[in-house]
């Protein structure tokens, strides 16, 4: 129950609205009580025939009550999703922005599938905390006061008989419920987030599994994944059905003992005839109040495990924790230098850079090879604080970058990564991730300086084209010149492009890479690449091999040495010639 109570603890600014809605359902309960009982009544005194007159308070009253459930009812369903829904935004904005804490490294023992489950499906099985599972005990534990001083008036026996009728429908049916979904319901929540998973799975590799003959074999996964969660939604619909049961038993139990008392008590003169059916019915209509309770039951258990789903994404360690006491951000242009530094992604794993040394002065363009596997996107990501060196040190103007906030150092070094998202909203709003406030002018400037405007000017919406979903409605050059715009327009000093060519054939590849470095003139510029061709106008090209630096120097004065650098270029050049023959 602690991952509950910590998930409760998000309703507290709205406890006013939470306590409002279960007092308009304590009024609702209590108008539908009344609106039995006075029917009841009013149908037992009409049956004598009586002079109309001596009816009007009764039919006033049903009328009334009538109305007033209807009233109470509709505010207590606007007020009370109006409270969950907002505790439901709080939730998940505190989920996002831990993912994006979390994000690279931290995301890495999440598959993606269950993430998407936790930030969807058990999120949104929180609201029931709110709706289905507080209220409903709270209105019929107060509800049944009422009733118990109600009857209690008319004939103490079924002022008795039915609170504890009450009690025990409220109480059996709840446990037997919740006894039949203890085991299953981790279950059901882990056989959802599998099925949401390898959905995911499915669909993001849908054209590599078709190509690898793999697709069946994996549509098979989520039809075993499908009847698992079938298996246990049938369970907890058993289990349902038994709460019901026992409350339809106590009910009719409940109804025939206050009738029997009712009956006595008019034999014995102490009760009018006319009564005995507000006696009898009244009590029928509180059993309504408590018929929620096992699903409410079954709600809290579900609400368990999503609380510990959710709970377990919030207190997932930062894999860049931010300093206790951040230092303010080095003034001046940043001067970046890499000592002898070693990174692991996991404690238990092995380097994936080993000793790097490595210094990025303003201005200065640095290119990055090697072969894949190497460690170059890992490079990229230490000078983005994406991860923190597990040895040596990360110094930004000589400060060490672990003392100044992670969100500072970003600010300062823009990472265009290999394959940047792009979202399924505008090219306007993909832009604006980078920088909210830039003006349409900025906008183009950045489209412009990316190679990218006067596709945008051509088309018919312009800046407000819709991109669809991973940018499917753009070539891949077009997604990459829209990401290097989103890095141009943050105006970060540092640019950080791993492998920018990815997606384009070879002579868009290689334009593209003469664009950058012409934009990216007066900026310090760290390519990372695996292809060669263009690197000559850079000031240093720094080989990778192993998570090692293994050769670093000029274009000319790697080719001399004629080491690995000078190998590969020739193999390219080669395999270039040949392909420019083929074609």
């Amino acid at each position: 129950m602690r991952d509950v109570l910590r998930v409760l603890g998000f309703a507290r600014p709205l406890a006013g609205r939470l306590v409002l809605a279960t007092l308009l359902g304590v009024v609702t309960a209590g108008m539908g009580i009344g609106l039995t009982a006075t029917s009841a009544y009013l149908i037992s005194r009409a049956s004598l025939r009586p002079p109309i007159l001596t009816l009007t308070v009764a039919i006033v009253a049903v009328r009334s009550f009538g109305i007033g459930r209807g009233v109470s009812r509709y505010l207590e369903r606007l007020v009370g999703h109006d409270a969950a829904f907002r505790v439901l935004v709080e939730v998940r904005v505190r989920v996002y922005e831990r993912l994006e804490r979390l994000a690279p490294a931290g995301l890495a023992a999440f598959r993606s599938g269950d993430l998407l489950s936790r930030l969807v499906n058990d999120v949104e099985t929180l609201q029931e905390l709110y709706l289905r599972v507080l209220p409903p005990a709270a209105v019929a534990a107060i509800s049944a006061l009422g009733v118990a001083a109600l009857l209690g008036a008319l004939e103490p026996p079924v002022g008795l008989l039915a609170p504890l009728g009450l009690a025990v429908a409220g109480l059996l049916g709840p446990a037997l419920a919740g006894a039949l979904t203890r085991r299953s319901e981790r279950r059901l929540a882990e056989a959802r987030a599998e099925l949401a998973a390898r959905t995911v799975e499915l669909l993001e590799g849908a054209a590599e599994l078709v190509a690898a003959g793999a697709a069946e074999d994996r549509l098979g996964r989520i039809a075993e994944a499908g009847e698992r969660l079938r298996r246990g939604e049938r369970r907890a619909a058993l289990a349902a059905g038994v709460g019901a049961a026992t409350i339809a038993l106590a009910t009719g139990l409940t109804v025939l003992a206050c009738l029997a008392a009712g009956t006595a008590a008019v034999r014995a003169g102490r009760l009018d005839g006319v009564l005995l059916a507000v006696a009898v019915l009244t009590p029928l209509a509180a059993f309504e109040l408590v018929a929620p309770l096992p699903m409410a039951a079954q709600q809290l258990r579900r609400v368990r495990e999503a609380a510990r789903r959710v709970v377990e994404v919030l207190d997932a360690p930062e894999s860049v924790p931010g300093p206790a006491e951040p230092l303010a951000p080095p003034s001046g242009s940043p001067h970046l230098e890499l000592r002898d530094v070693t990174v692991r992604w996991a404690a238990d794993a092995p380097p994936a850079l080993r000793d790097i040394s490595l210094e990025l002065p303003p201005g200065r363009r640095i290119a990055v090879v090697g072969p894949s596997g190497a460690g170059k996107s890992t490079l990229a990501a230490v000078l983005a604080r994406f991860v923190d060196p597990s040895g040596g040190v990360y110094l930004v103007n000589g400060v060490d970058a672990r003392r100044v906030a992670p969100d500072e150092v970003r600010r300062l070094v823009g990472l265009m990564e290999q394959r940047a998202h792009v979202f399924d909203t505008t090219i306007e709003e993909n832009l604006r991730i980078a920088r909210p406030s830039a003006t349409e002018a900025e906008l183009l400037e950045a489209l412009e300086g990316a190679g990218l405007r006067a596709f945008v000017e051509r088309l018919p919406e312009g800046l407000r084209t819709m991109v669809g979903e991973h940018g499917a409605r753009m070539s891949g050059g077009e997604r990459q010149r829209l990401a290097l715009a989103r890095v141009l327009l943050a105006r970060t000093p540092v640019l950080v492009l791993d492998e920018p060519r990815e997606h384009l054939d070879v002579a868009g590849g290689d334009a593209f890479v003469r664009d950058l470095l012409r934009v990216g003139a007066g900026r310090t510029l760290l390519l990372i690449t695996h292809r060669l061709a263009g690197l000559e106008d850079v000031d240093e090209i720094v080989v990778l091999d192993a998570g090692r630096i293994v050769e670093r120097g000029t274009h000319a004065e790697l080719l001399a040495r004629g080491g690995w650098y000078a190998r590969a270029l020739r193999r390219e050049r080669e395999l270039d010639a040949l392909l420019t023959a083929a074609s």
